[in-house]
């Protein structure tokens, strides 16, 4: 079995599912383009070119692969393990008639995945004589709550990159670069069992107040906070997002007294998470907790993101967001504190909602991590 593809009766019950959505939803057909949701959809890492490539899910009909010819081969086999009619065609033919064709022909209400690029939008609206909608409705629902292999898939990547965290200590020596540790730190993400790596953050003192800082050639000195928030991929392309805060040499006592509410916010949100409560309600389970300590202005973005194929999808742990949380919803719970030109903490494990609470997919401890500063 081919290690970048679940099993083909996964894709087929997702094909049916999102026809179903799509017939519920009033419209004729999806256009899904190379990206996330035609992997989703059908297993595909097909990308998107000047050529069009697209699957057409019909609400009434076969599914469709409109493909290049030059580019069919690598197509051949999920369209041929489920069973997809196959259009291919050359340069000169007009492969936007061929995508109307699929859907009945005529002005048709049409969804198309939210990446499609512009390049192929356009002409595409043209051949329907109609404007399409986002795709985005009829998918989110499907890509939200996880199935069983896909829970398993996030459970590897997240006990990959606990063990690449075991590892993060012995990378943190003063002297070498915020570079240099990554460099070490992304050799281990693939050492530990991802097949590539997605991120790698290391925000050392003054560079840990930037929540997206990346790496660069600051040095690490004694008494640096040092955040370490990295991820990867595991087969079939589900991520791994992990965040950990370390201290080089023993921190400052404010340090490790607010480093402690910031673990006390992190865990009051997980422990709200469950089925029914929202999305918004886990967020303000961790910000009140930094607000009542008097930190709520530090902590400066939302609470989590979703996880799955993409490293950010839906659902998003952010206040406003009054979607009810259900079995099977995916994502991180990651709260930080950020002192501008100071340092700057968070932590964060990716959460899969049960039937009864939220399983961790990360085991590491929580405290703040004390490494030696020679």
């Amino acid at each position: 079995m081919d290690s970048r593809r679940f099993d083909a009766t996964v894709y087929a019950r997702r094909l049916a599912a999102a026809a179903a959505k799509t017939a519920a939803a009033g419209l004729a057909g999806l256009v899904i383009t190379p990206g996330y949701d035609l992997r989703y959809l059908i297993g595909s890492r097909a990308d998107t070119f000047e050529r069009l490539t697209a699957l057409v899910l019909s609400a009434a009909g076969e599914p469709t692969i409109v493909v290049p010819r030059l580019e069919l081969a690598a197509l051949q086999e999920p369209a041929a393990a489920l069973g997809l009619v196959a259009r291919d065609w050359v340069d000169g033919d007009d492969p936007y008639q061929l995508v109307s064709a699929a859907l009945g022909g005529g002005a048709v209400a049409t969804a198309v995945t939210d990446s499609m690029p512009a390049l192929h939008l356009l002409p595409l609206t043209t051949a329907l004589g109609a404007l399409p909608v986002l795709a985005t409705e009829v998918l989110r629902e499907l890509r939200m709550v996880k199935e069983q292999a896909e829970i398993e898939a996030l459970r590897r990547a997240g006990a990959a990159i606990d063990r690449v965290h075991a590892r993060v200590p012995e990378f943190l020596v003063p002297g070498r670069t915020e570079a240099e540790v990554a460099a070490d730190i992304a050799a281990a993400i693939v050492a530990e069992g991802h097949s590539e790596v997605a991120f790698v953050i290391v925000g050392s003192g003054p560079h840990g107040a930037d929540p997206h800082h990346s790496f660069s050639d600051r040095r690490l000195q004694a008494g640096d906070i040092v955040v370490v928030d990295i991820g990867g991929t595991v087969e079939p392309g589900y991520h791994s997002d992990c965040t950990r805060t370390y201290s080089i040499g023993e921190p400052e006592p404010a340090v490790t007294q607010q480093y402690s509410i910031l673990q006390r916010a992190q865990r009051a949100a997980v422990e709200a998470v469950r089925p029914g409560v929202t999305a918004a309600q886990v967020d303000a389970a961790a910000r009140d907790v930094l607000t009542a300590a008097g930190l709520g202005e530090y902590f400066v973005h939302r609470t989590g993101h979703g996880i799955g194929l993409c490293v950010h999808e839906e659902p998003y742990i952010v206040a406003g967001n009054d979607l009810p949380l259900r079995a099977g919803m995916a994502f991180s719970v990651e709260p930080g504190i950020y002192f501008p030109g100071q340092w700057g903490a968070r932590i964060e494990d990716i959460v899969v909602v049960t039937e009864d609470g939220a399983l961790s997919v990360n085991n590491r401890p929580h405290e703040l991590t004390v490494v030696a500063a020679q």
